[in-house]
């Protein structure tokens, strides 16, 4: 059975959802027969979204609005034209990201922005909708895409890094607050995909790489989690299985029990450790 909220004529908004994981979304809430609300920056790939969508369900169950989620302002007005349109909101996804690369002294507005849209985002976005869904009495669904990188942190992009360890905490307290919260039917999802074949991913690259998953396979995963009922929806892809990610973020909240380095799996004095721990059965 589907999950009680995606169901035909609820009303599905994805912001970020004009492309990628958000657009296969989107494409699906629509199959489902919702009433979707696109919102992304691109004034472009909205276009060709609302195209896409419409193509599946009728045109006057699609919108699109152009919205920086890093500015409350947008996202309150995002929140309003989907009431007025559609009479409110029974699934979020919170989606919209962005991955420019960061270095840990960088360019100050370069960290600004990816904070902004990442986590800022996802923040204003789940404080902005979650009141009126609440107040509807229906089953509703919030979902945050985070990151494996939120996680294990690995080095190379700390901006992304922070960002996407802040949504992990922040939907985490978002969960626990919608389920202590009096006849409240709306619950919170943490989306952690692999690695999927995006705009965001391609750098540069046509074909899709063998290890990666496509937005489509991701959103299929992400709704059967859904139907089960999953807080953490944990991505595998082509290259990673569930068993290696496990491993991997136990690894990383072993840091802090065994009081090793920060980043230990990078270390080259634990790099024999490391790969026993993941040998192990």
């Amino acid at each position: 059975m589907p999950h009680p909220a995606i169901v035909k004529d609820n009303v599905a908004v994805i912001t970020g959802g004009a492309s990628g994981i958000g657009l296969a979304a989107a494409t699906a809430f629509a199959r489902a027969g919702m009433k979707v609300c696109v919102a992304d920056v691109d004034v472009t790939q909205l276009a060709e979204a609302a195209t896409k969508v419409s193509s599946i369900t009728a045109a006057t169950n699609v919108m699109t609005l152009a919205v920086d989620v890093s500015t409350v302002e947008r996202v309150t007005e995002l929140e309003r034209a989907v009431r007025q349109r559609f009479g409110g909101t029974d699934v979020l996804m919170n989606n919209a990201g962005i991955q420019p690369g960061s270095t840990l002294f960088g360019e100050p507005d370069n960290w600004q922005r990816i904070i902004g849209v990442n986590m800022w985002g996802i923040i204003n976005g789940s404080r902005i909708f979650a009141p009126g869904m609440i107040a509807r009495g229906k089953p509703g669904v919030i979902i945050n895409t985070g990151s494996k990188q939120g996680i294990t942190t690995p080095p190379g992009d700390p901006a992304y890094n922070v960002s996407k360890s802040g949504v992990k905490a922040f939907t985490e307290a978002l969960q626990h607050e919608l389920r202590n919260t009096k006849d409240c039917r709306v619950t919170a999802h943490l989306l952690i995909p692999g690695f999927v074949f995006t705009g965001l991913t391609a750098k540069g690259r046509t074909e899709k790489p063998a290890g990666a998953w496509t937005p489509e396979q991701t959103v299929d995963f992400m709704l059967t989690r859904l139907e089960a009922g999953d807080f953490y929806i944990l991505c595998p892809d082509n290259d990673v299985p569930r068993t290696l990610d496990e491993k991997r973020m136990l690894w990383a909240m072993g840091d802090i029990v065994e009081n090793r380095p920060p980043l230990s799996r990078w270390h080259p004095d634990y790099a024999d450790a490391f790969k026993k721990f993941v040998e192990r059965d």
